[in-house]
C-alpha cells in the first residue's frame, strides 16, 4: 500500500467509520486518559494516549513490517 493510500484510509477511518463507532475521539481520549490515570497514578492525558497508541503500534509494525493496517492506525492516532 502507498502512503497516499495509507492516509486516504484512515482519513476514511477516523472520519468515517471510527467516529460513529466510538464517538468523538477527544471524548473517547479523554475517557481512556481517565481511566490510565487511575491505574498508573500518574496524570494521563488525552494527547498521551495517543502517542501511546503510536507507540503501541509501532512495536507491532516491527514484528509485522507487512501488515499496513498498522500504518494506517499510526497515522489515524496521529491525526
Amino acid at each position: 500500500m502507498k502512503r497516499e493510500e495509507i492516509l486516504e484510509k484512515a482519513d476514511r477511518l477516523i472520519n468515517g467509520d471510527r467516529e460513529e463507532e466510538y464517538g468523538d475521539p477527544y471524548e473517547s481520549f479523554q475517557h481512556i486518559a481517565d481511566m490510565w490515570t487511575v491505574y498508573l497514578q500518574h496524570k494521563v492525558t488525552p494527547v498521551n494516549v495517543a502517542t501511546m497508541m503510536v507507540l503501541l503500534k509501532t512495536c507491532r509494525s516491527m514484528n509485522s513490517p507487512d501488515h499496513t493496517d498498522s500504518y494506517v492506525d499510526m497515522a489515524g492516532y496521529a491525526a
